[in-house]
């Protein structure tokens, strides 16, 4: 059975250099961020563009999913009600996915998000006062929601 595994945590929280790992070991990894770059992409698109890629995203991971890959999702899932809708769209495949959440101080968030210059996918710049407003917004996961690893 292919695994999934759901990279949770605020922008600038080490999600990326977590997955990046299980992308060299042979998982395969999808990325918001990259698929933006990938478009030619390089500022916070539409509500539209965003829409759009959501779902190639998602019928990319069923597909490798059906073919037995195992995925991380280096997506941030900063609410509940999105990592529930991932969880709906893989039970049909009989998969749990597995969260990661990467527990990281807003100290340490606001020294990565400064050293980001917008020269590749993954080095999305936000300014301290952005990255302060989504650590402030998001919803940790809880134990309750499924299998859970808190790194910190």
């Amino acid at each position: 059975m292919p695994r999934v595994v759901m990279m949770c945590g605020p922008a600038g929280a080490g999600k990326t250099t977590y997955a990046k790992r299980l992308e060299r070991a042979g998982w395969t990894r999808l990325s918001y961020e990259v698929e933006f770059w990938d478009r030619g992409i390089t500022t916070m698109p539409s509500a539209e563009v965003v829409a759009e890629v959501s779902a190639d995203l998602k019928a990319r991971l069923l597909r490798y999913v059906t073919a037995g890959n195992d995925v991380v999702l280096d997506f941030g899932f900063w609410f509940r009600r999105q990592r529930d809708e991932f969880r709906a769209l893989l039970a049909p495949q009989g998969i749990v996915p597995e969260t990661v959440y990467i527990a990281t101080g807003l100290e340490t968030i606001l020294s990565r998000v400064g050293n980001r210059h917008g020269r590749w996918a993954d080095d999305w710049p936000l300014t301290e006062q952005t990255a302060t407003e989504y650590f402030e917004r998001f919803e940790p996961p809880t134990p309750e929601e499924g299998p859970l690893d808190v790194v910190r």
